[in-house]
């Protein structure tokens, strides 16, 4: 009972249990680098992040909101590199922006990509 209190009042949404970590990430930031033409790199960081997959959905996030930005609909996901060091974790992750669906396993719709990253709170370019 003491723990559900303690949890509400937090507003923390803790688990059943009671044991699992709350996750409250502190984003740090987003660099963007047109590299050539439809090739474009995302530097990220964050503290906080519970796994790489974090890190990688940061930079998911700001691969679809740049997308629309520069006024395409699609992005496909070339590579992310991810790295912690001191706490702060740091992505590098480069995406190819089209018109339409490029080929290949690893696309976005970048408008249900970037929607979602705002339902989620995850900041964006």
């Amino acid at each position: 009972m003491a723990s559900a209190l303690i949890c509400a009042l937090a507003l923390a949404g803790c688990a059943e249990t009671g044991t699992e970590p709350v996750f409250a990430p502190e984003y740090m930031g987003i660099e963007t680098r047109l590299l050539d033409g439809d090739l474009v790199n995302f530097h990220v960081a964050m503290q906080g992040a519970r796994d790489a997959s974090d890190v990688e959905r940061y930079a998911e996030c700001a691969a679809a909101q740049y997308t629309l930005i520069r006024g395409y609909g699609f992005a496909r996901h070339v590579r992310t590199q991810v790295l912690q060091e001191g706490g702060i974790w740091r992505g590098d992750a480069v995406y190819t922006i089209s018109d339409s669906l490029p080929r290949g396993l690893m696309t976005i719709d970048a408008e249900v990509v970037a929607a979602n990253c705002a339902e989620n709170g995850i900041p964006m370019v």
